[in-house]
């Protein structure tokens, strides 16, 4: 009797092991990923802009619904189409590059309805300043990729922030609103 429960709870500890796989890692895809910002301008118009150059992994485990992002964005790789604007946004008037070459969000917080993703919540740092900060996933799936052979995971996510919890306040003297629009589109192939 005691070596046929031995058996079993042999059995369903190597089954329950099975279930919850190790995470996966994939490296963020820089074609692929896309950090925006959106401000309003006025109230007229919004200014927008991008950091070209970024890098992460992500650690995803469907099965357990569990992962951790971590996404750099260079400061100095910012572009809004219009050079004299990208050089005071990297200014110590607002980035301050020369000193914060960086902004990063750390998320390790997945949250799912169902089996379908609708969240990631962590930390976002911008000017040496950590916040918290949760991205809305407007959509998320993982496919098969024809072109690399091999599964890819992303998504399209989106928040808002002040930014002046993060020490970026120009402006706001002069009526540019606190809040600032994110979008970020990631997409991260499996190593």
């Amino acid at each position: 009797m005691r070596s046929t429960f031995l058996t079993i709870a042999a059995a369903a500890a190597l089954t329950a092991g099975a279930v919850h796989a190790q995470p996966a890692t994939y490296a963020v895809d820089p074609t692929h990923t896309f950090a925006t910002f959106e401000i309003s301008h006025f109230g007229a118009s919004v200014n927008r802009g991008r950091f070209d150059k970024k890098e992460g992994t992500v650690q995803f485990d469907k099965a357990g619904k569990t992962g951790k992002v971590e996404l750099t964005l260079h400061i100095d790789s910012v572009n809004t189409g219009t050079a004299s604007f990208d050089k005071h946004l990297q200014s110590a008037d607002i980035f301050d590059a020369a000193k914060f070459p960086t902004a990063k969000f750390v998320g390790d917080k997945f949250t799912f309805e169902g089996d379908k993703l609708t969240a990631v919540s962590g930390n976002l740092t911008i000017k040496g300043k950590t916040q918290p900060v949760t991205l809305k996933a407007n959509q998320f799936a993982c496919y098969d990729s024809p072109m690399l052979k091999r599964e890819v995971c992303g998504g399209d996510f989106e928040t808002t922030i002040d930014r002046t919890a993060f020490g970026v306040d120009y402006g706001v003297q002069y009526g540019f609103p606190k809040n600032v629009r994110i979008v970020a589109q990631i997409e991260a192939v499996k190593q």
